[in-house]
């Protein structure tokens, strides 16, 4: 698998489904499914099934279920992950309970974001909102990036 990466701008149906930039269709090689979930921070996370068993497996390795904490990240990042698949058309339809957490409802405008391994799905107002938040935290934390050079 390339790098996923590119901002994509397209309309999710009434029905719940979107359809899925082409370019970063061409990147997950051949794989016709991806694991959705709920992400941090309102938007949901994509994976490939290959890097969503790399992720699950290192959070369940480290989490125990008589850990408070690590209960609450695995009932709100592990549960609610499901399997979409696309359809001939090149559209994936997101489950229901994770467009209400996401804020996808109805026919909305979403944002899709390639982030190297992983992808995210926004409710475009949503994310423009998240921008302009965290203009300052962005700001200082590409600061603290200071020491990678070119």
């Amino acid at each position: 698998m390339e790098l996923l990466t590119g901002e994509y701008h397209n309309t999710m149906d009434e029905k719940g489904r979107i359809l899925f930039p082409a370019h970063l269709r061409s990147e997950l090689s051949g794989n016709n499914i991806l694991i959705v979930t709920q992400s941090l921070d309102r938007c949901l996370w994509l994976y490939t099934p290959e890097e969503w068993k790399n992720l699950s497996s290192k959070i369940m390795e480290s989490a125990s279920p008589f850990n408070t904490q690590n209960r609450l990240v695995l009932r709100r990042l592990i549960a609610p992950a499901q399997e979409v698949e696309f359809d001939k058309s090149g559209r994936i339809s997101i489950p229901q309970s994770l467009r209400d957490y996401a804020g996808l409802s109805g026919s909305c405008e979403c944002v899709i974001l390639g982030i190297n391994k992983y992808m995210e799905l926004w409710n475009s107002e949503t994310y423009a909102n998240y921008l302009k938040e965290t203009e300052d935290s962005f700001l200082q934390a590409a600061e603290g990036l200071g020491s990678i050079s070119f």
